[in-house]
């Protein structure tokens, strides 16, 4: 019976850790989300048909500020959890590179829709 106790007392904490990165990997992937969600809303306004390829790219940069600052904290709390021993600078650096992923990909949409459209 004491092997049993001994036993659960070691898996507690295991089982409640791996809780926690579940829970952090189910942020992020809303973080990612909402901030996917709010760069395509800015894709299609008749305002940015006018705009070139530029333009676009400096506004894309800089809408969304709070939902690219959520999904970078949820990142990086995620990924501290998976990767514990990895430093602060490296986290931050996949986080913004994700962020930088994310606007990429909306700007080649535009570019491609653009050129399509001539």
């Amino acid at each position: 019976m004491r092997m049993l106790a001994v036993a659960v007392l070691f898996l507690l904490p295991a089982a409640a850790m791996a809780d926690e990165a579940d829970d952090a990997h189910k942020l992020a992937i809303t973080g990612r989300d909402a901030y996917w969600n709010c760069l395509a809303r800015e894709y299609p306004r008749d305002s940015n048909k006018a705009m070139s390829d530029q333009e676009f790219t400096t506004l894309i940069a800089t809408v969304c500020p709070s939902e690219r600052q959520n999904f970078r904290v949820s990142l990086i709390d995620f990924l501290s959890l998976q990767f514990p021993k990895q430093d602060a600078d490296a986290r931050l650096t996949t986080a913004n590179r994700a962020i930088e992923l994310a606007q990429k990909d909306i700007v080649t949409a535009f570019v491609r829709r653009k050129a399509a459209a001539k």
